[in-house]
């Protein structure tokens, strides 16, 4: 058992403890964050309250994390596509169409399920049983490159060098549109959309700060191809901002328009490129991954 201490400050006021406790401890997500505090094990001024408490100044916040149980999924012999790998972590190459975690509807068959064959034991257990390792995450139809750590102590320094955005997350997209400006940046705030709550939204209202930065690599026929660097890492931050300024991401079946391009079969965007410092040699990590096969299709497609 692992015991985290926090002390509200007058910034924090108001702010919902399960947003304030997710915000403070990225390596866990707001769900597991959630569970923590719905069995007891995170308190305020050493009393147990709800997740959606609101905090006052000097609140005094203990949040207890449990040892890890051992794994709910099953190891299954999956091909990985692995770009880096030594005794603290891997970096896999996530193809299209293949899901991060065991969910329902999607017990087997998943990134983790290939981890446990190909690790064995070797998986940090910070996110639990049902996400051994998973320092990040990418969407189901997002490729590209994953970080997943071998240990505990290497999931916190990673998810450290994320909190204090000194690690650096860049994606290739193409999107609708003509962007006005060769480059920019969105900083628009990124919550729960209020009536589809599989949907991310821009909102005030229970949000957490949202930053991406874009840059214009080649103007097409109807479409722009893209450089994507995040600052900060929401849940569908790119797709949601991208939407939100007029220009989704092409292939978006969610936050696109409604006559989907089907042929991409999901968003056309791929995570090219993590730079981050390694937590056992302390030395900057960089790495990059060539654009897959039905990306570079669809560029040639549309020039």
């Amino acid at each position: 058992m692992e015991k985290t201490e926090f002390v509200a400050s007058s910034s924090d006021i108001g702010t919902r403890l399960d947003t304030f406790l997710a915000e403070s401890c990225e390596e866990l997500t707001r769900s597991a964050i959630q569970k923590l505090i719905e069995s007891g094990n995170a308190t305020v001024n050493e009393k147990p309250v709800s997740k959606n408490y609101k905090l006052r100044e000097n609140d005094r916040i203990a949040l207890n994390i449990p040892d890890p149980e051992p794994s709910a999924a099953t190891p299954e012999n999956i091909p990985l596509s692995i770009v880096y790998e030594d005794d603290d972590l891997l970096v896999v190459d996530k193809p299209k169409n293949m899901v991060v975690h065991p969910a329902p509807g999607n017990q087997t068959g998943t990134l983790v399920n290939a981890l446990l064959y190909h690790c064995g034991d070797s998986l940090s257990g910070i996110n639990g049983v049902l996400r051994p390792g998973i320092v990040h995450r990418i969407d189901k139809d997002t490729s590209g490159l994953l970080i997943v750590a071998k240990n505990d102590f290497s999931h916190r320094l990673l998810a450290e060098q994320i909190k204090e955005h000194s690690f650096t997350r860049k994606y290739k997209a193409v999107v609708y549109g003509n962007l006005k400006n060769d480059e920019g940046t969105i900083n628009a705030p990124i919550g729960r959309h209020p009536v589809d709550r599989k949907k991310m939204t821009v909102t005030e209202k229970n949000s957490r700060n949202a930053v991406t930065h874009y840059k214009v690599l080649e103007r097409l026929n109807g479409f722009t191809f893209v450089e994507l660097t995040l600052e900060t890492g929401r849940t569908h931050q790119i797709r949601v901002h991208m939407s939100h300024i007029g220009h989704p991401v092409a292939g978006d079946p969610v936050y696109g328009p409604k006559k989907v391009i089907t042929s991409l079969g999901g968003q056309c965007l791929h995570a090219y490129y993590i730079s981050f410092v390694h937590p056992g040699t302390g030395e900057t990590l960089t790495l990059s991954s060539e654009l897959p096969e039905y990306f570079t299709k669809f560029l040639d497609s549309i020039r």
